[in-house]
């Protein structure tokens, strides 16, 4: 059986050289897809990216969603494609089960991104504010309800996702701020990669002293440690 041809999607435009708007925003935006990668253990497969088109309809020309994360799907292995390149979800079958938009000023058009986003159906969208640029709360979560988003009031966890949304007061690659952090059921954050090297490092060196502490106790005890 044949497959169907591929629309054409010449007129589309899947990569252009606007940068992101600033340091904390081009680090929180790959900080959310590196620590899912790192900690995360779904039963099912994903895909988590930062700054990638998403495209809805031939018709339309992509949104960019500053993160996304998409159950069920992986990068396709000849990503190098024109029809492979951004989140096209007539290729993927499914639009992306959450997205995160980072304000950095009043001119983003996070609002209306949060239309678009109803439209195509996506789950989750989230809404960080961290300057409190445009309301009064620095993080909004909404989840799609017979076409609308409604108001998430705690999403400490998505039970959908089985993954949950916490703000972290912390250093991240030498930058002091306030970071939107992915967490589990008990609200513990998942860990960058670098972090849990470190969380391993500080186990092992607890592991080392106490081991000494005990020995030299032994030793004066009249044992032999060794």
């Amino acid at each position: 059986m044949e497959e169907p041809a591929r629309p054409d999607i010449s007129q589309l435009i899947t990569e252009d050289d606007e940068p992101v708007d600033n340091w904390f925003q081009e680090r929180q935006q790959r900080l959310l897809p590196e620590s899912l990668y790192a900690s995360w253990r779904p039963k099912r497969p994903f895909l988590a990216a930062a700054d990638v088109g998403l495209f809805y309809k031939i018709s339309e020309q992509a949104v960019v969603p500053d993160v996304m994360v998409s159950l069920d799907v992986t990068v396709p292995q000849d990503w190098w494609e024109d029809h492979n390149r951004s989140y096209m979800v007539w290729e993927f079958g499914k639009p992306p089960d959450l997205v995160v938009e980072v304000v950095s000023n009043r001119k983003g058009g996070e609002e209306e991104k949060l239309a678009r986003y109803a439209r195509m159906g996506v789950g989750v969208s989230v809404i960080y504010d961290p300057l409190l640029l445009l309301s009064k709360r620095p993080l909004r979560v909404y989840a799609l309800h017979v076409g609308r988003y409604v108001d998430v009031l705690d999403p400490s966890w998505l039970e959908e996702l089985e993954l949950g949304l916490t703000l972290w007061e912390g250093n991240y690659e030498g930058m002091k701020a306030t970071w939107l952090r992915w967490c589990d059921h008990q609200n513990r954050i998942l860990p960058t990669g670098l972090e849990r090297a470190d969380q391993e490092r500080e186990r092992a060196d607890q592991e080392r002293e106490r081991a000494e502490r005990l020995a030299a106790r032994l030793r004066e005890l009249g044992f032999d440690a060794d």
